[in-house]
Order: C-alpha cells, then sequence, then structure tokens
C-alpha cells in the first residue's frame, strides 16, 4: 500500500466534509430549486471529473514504470 490508513481517512474526511459543507451552504442559499439543483449536477460532474484525472494520472505514470522496466529487460537480454 503506498498510503497509510491515516491519510486514506483524512483524505475521504476532506471529501465528506467538503460535500457536508457545500450542501450546506447551498440548503441555505436564497435560489430557486432548479438553481440548487444545476449546482448539485455540477459538483456532482467536478467530483467525478477529479477522481478519473486522478485516476489517468496514476496510471499513466504506472505505465512509465513498466515500459521503462520491460526496456531495461530488453536491453540485458537483448
Amino acid at each position: 500500500m503506498r498510503n497509510t490508513g491515516a491519510f486514506t481517512i483524512m483524505a475521504f474526511a476532506g471529501l465528506v466534509i467538503g460535500y457536508v459543507m457545500f450542501f450546506i451552504g447551498l440548503y441555505n442559499a436564497p435560489f430557486q430549486l432548479n438553481v440548487k439543483g444545476y449546482y448539485i449536477a455540477v459538483i456532482l460532474l467536478i467530483s467525478y471529473s477529479a477522481v478519473g484525472v486522478q485516476k489517468v494520472t496514476r496510471d499513466n505514470a504506472e505505465d512509465k514504470e513498466v515500459l521503462a522496466e520491460q526496456d531495461a529487460r530488453r536491453d540485458i537480454q537483448g
């Protein structure tokens, strides 16, 4: 595992606290219901995109490591 348990819990706690604060602020905002729905859709899209970007970045970094390892093996064998 790359991350400690404490770091993982802190990351999820930050996410939950951020969502709770956003929804409390949105609940108390003097907007019409359709505007509040728009903001909810936007925050969900941003969250999904952030997770996707993080995954793609991590996967690309891991792929570079694997490809470098394979190239090193080929150089040794060939």
